[in-house]
């Protein structure tokens, strides 16, 4: 018997590290990596800072895998990777120092996992952090022939002085909203159940939803809002941020408010993808269940007083004010 024999390549992996070497090594900039690619443990200094603050986050793609997985197109999860644990690290105020991967398939193909890890590579340059390290798992009995699944875990650094918790939020203040690039990455156990009772494919065009492919409109990756919060904390007063994302608005602008406090929200402030109408209208889905599972066109929220909202609408493209925190219970109202 041998370990290839078992369904398990390791020359394969080697051939993977080989493939990755120089994408991982472009990630880099000016974060302070020690050593390269390789070792059994990433390494890299902490910038001068008084009190250093670690900050960590991690999550994974959900079965937006199928999708890439039934396209077979594998250029654009890993960027959503990324953006789903660095986009959190930013609500604190953190800046995304590394990130590590983790890569978990039935069958490894060398080719396929050199092409997920440059995307996470891509995402990590986005981002201004270092893609530190990673792993990568063969097994045969868990996962079916080429079925795959990503897993981040980011690290960030914030001065203790610096980090926002939102305690300084009051009534009145303006909530900022950052537009998403598409549905980014939750929902999509929705979005397929959807598209099969509708007949839909992903080669398939939705109607309503433009020309193409709807597929390749579902892989469009998570934005990742790091150039837009270092602008907006460089230009406003930041009081709170909130990461779009599975639950929603609902679920996750409530989560950046103190106590005593609530949002109140404008839907007629933002015009909704018609991606996410086209879904909504195939599955028959109504809408306060969209609002509380998709991020509906707005995939990161911002909390500033209300005489910096220009400010922000300058400092971060395509910003616009969607609302206002009121006193209230927890919660927010979005009039449906």
């Amino acid at each position: 018997m041998t370990y290839a024999g078992a369904g398990v390549d390791i020359d394969a992996g080697a051939e993977v590290v080989r493939r990755i070497r120089q994408a991982v090594a472009s990630t880099t900039g000016d974060t302070r990596v020690i050593g390269g690619l390789g070792g059994f443990a990433g390494m890299v200094e902490l910038p001068g800072m008084e009190q250093p603050v670690l900050v960590s986050a991690t999550d994974g793609v959900g079965t937006k895998v199928m999708v890439a997985e039934a396209l077979g197109r594998y250029d654009t999860v890993g960027i959503d990777l990324v953006a789903m644990s660095v986009n959190d690290l930013l609500t604190t105020g953190a800046r995304p120092l590394f990130f590590l991967d983790y890569l978990a398939t039935g069958k490894l193909k060398p080719e396929k996992a050199a092409s997920l890890v440059e995307g996470v590579a891509a995402g990590c340059r986005l981002a201004g952090c270092a893609l530190l390290g990673g792993e990568t798992a063969e097994m045969p009995d868990l996962y079916r022939g080429g079925e795959f699944d990503l897993a981040g875990f980011a690290v960030g650094v914030v001065e203790r002085g610096d980090i926002i918790d939102g305690s300084g939020v009051s009534a009145g203040d303006a909530i900022i909203g950052l537009p998403a690039s598409g549905i980014h990455s939750n929902g999509f156990s929705l979005v397929r159940k959807a598209l099969a009772a509708g007949g839909i494919s992903y080669r398939d065009r939705l109607e309503g939803a433009g020309p193409g492919p709807v597929g390749e409109k579902l892989l469009i990756p998570t934005e990742i809002y790091a150039p837009q919060v270092a602008a907006l904390l460089g230009s406003c007063r930041v009081r709170a941020m909130a990461h779009i994302t599975g639950g929603g608005l609902p679920e996750n602008l409530p989560r950046a408010i103190p106590d005593g406090l609530s949002a109140r929200v404008d839907r007629s402030n933002w015009l909704v993808p018609r991606l996410f109408t086209s879904i909504q209208e195939l599955g028959n889905i109504e809408t306060r269940e969209m609002f509380r599972t998709f991020n509906m066109g707005i995939g990161f929220v911002v909390v500033v007083p209300p005489g910096d909202v220009e400010k922000a609408r300058c400092a971060a493209h395509g910003a616009v004010r969607i609302g206002e925190v009121v006193e209230g219970e927890a919660g927010v109202d979005l009039g449906i």
